[in-house]
């Protein structure tokens, strides 16, 4: 069966990515299910929901409330809920049942802004995609509706966009990235808050971390001609502690696609043989070789560790699962969205 995974758990959802991109930027999100998908990110995708607070609601769907489509009801609790909460915006985020009936986004987005009279970003997930999709549209739809504003460029100031603990599987990756790039750098959804977003357009240039944040940094580009890269300056230290002992070797590398590209520019300067990046998830041509490869079942992996004739893989543990034949050397690159484990576990 096409997708199946026998040994690996499911990966973060497009959902879970929504509101990880969102989680710590003020605003109301409302996850459009009936319970068990908000139980799952609060309780499995979204490691600050221990740390600190965001108004993320459930909105309470029942099997009678899908069927005949009330969304004058859904809307009613959206505007007792911000009352309460005064956010400076709402976010719809979708799950399979309003994908299965095909409720209309649009149409429930323009109900809520008018009762509720703040801007409303309508992320049509599916709770059956990956992360990196649900992250992606989020980060796009929040700078579409914020970064209005043509500002007088700041040279100093540097936009870091996709940053996420489901990619870079820190609660720390804010202050991390800052400590890299500098006190002008603007950690969007990690540090940054609204008012940076609206600031957007004073970047000098955007560091785009992800995949998750390509499609923002190209909406920014278009609009005020802010030019980007793509760049990942935070590698766990045990994996930095790992390369000088691939010199000579072919590796695989398996995680999010920046992640891997960094992981490559720094395994070839320490003298690695040849380094291919395999990922689940989205990959950019502009980052992608020849070797690279793109996986979609469990058996892709072990199929691809083969073919390049890998000495050392590394990659999250998890998928040594997936690779119980292989002799050569595994090095642990934990991957939130994939297993749930940050790298303070691991330090």
């Amino acid at each position: 069966m096409k997708g199946l995974l026998k040994r690996l758990a499911p990966f973060a959802p497009d959902t879970s990515g929504a509101v990880s991109a969102l989680f710590e930027l003020g605003g109301l999100v409302v996850i459009c299910d009936a319970g068990g998908c908000t139980g799952n990110i609060c309780g499995f995708d979204e490691p600050r929901w221990f740390t600190m607070r965001s108004a993320v609601f459930s909105a309470g769907m029942r099997d009678m409330d899908a069927i005949l489509g009330r969304d004058a009801q859904l809307v009613e609790k959206i505007v007792s809920a911000q009352q309460t909460v005064k956010a400076p915006f709402v976010v719809l985020a979708g799950t399979p049942v309003p994908a299965v009936i095909a409720t209309d986004f649009k149409a429930l987005r323009r109900l809520t802004e008018k009762k509720t009279c703040v801007p409303v970003l309508a992320v049509e997930s599916t709770g059956v995609n990956h992360y990196d999709r649900g992250a992606s549209r989020a980060f796009e739809l929040l700078f579409d509706a914020f970064a209005a504003e043509q500002l007088p460029v700041e040279k100093e100031t540097v936009g870091v966009i996709g940053a996420t603990p489901l990619d870079l599987g820190t609660l720390r990756a804010g202050d991390l990235l800052r400590e890299a790039l500098g006190p002008g750098a603007q950690v969007y959804g990690m540090g940054a808050g609204l008012d940076a977003v609206r600031r957007a357009s004073a970047n000098a240039c955007n560091l785009v971390v992800s995949p998750a944040g390509v499609a923002a940094a190209q909406l920014l580009e278009k609009r005020f001609g802010t030019p980007w890269r793509p760049a990942c300056p935070y590698l766990p230290e045990p994996v930095l502690e790992a390369l000088p002992r691939l010199k000579g070797k072919r590796v695989l590398a398996v995680h999010q696609q920046f992640a891997c590209a960094a992981l490559r520019e720094k395994l070839l300067g320490c003298g690695a043989a040849a380094v291919a990046v395999c990922s689940w998830f989205s990959m950019t041509d502009a980052l992608r070789e020849p070797q690279d490869r793109r996986l979609a079942e469990e058996d892709d992996l072990a199929a691809a560790v083969t073919a390049f004739g890998a000495d050392a893989v590394i990659a999250d543990r998890v998928f040594e699962k997936v690779l119980p034949g292989f002799k050569g050397e595994f090095i642990d690159f934990p991957h939130f969205a994939v297993s749930g484990r940050l790298t303070e576990r691991q330090e």
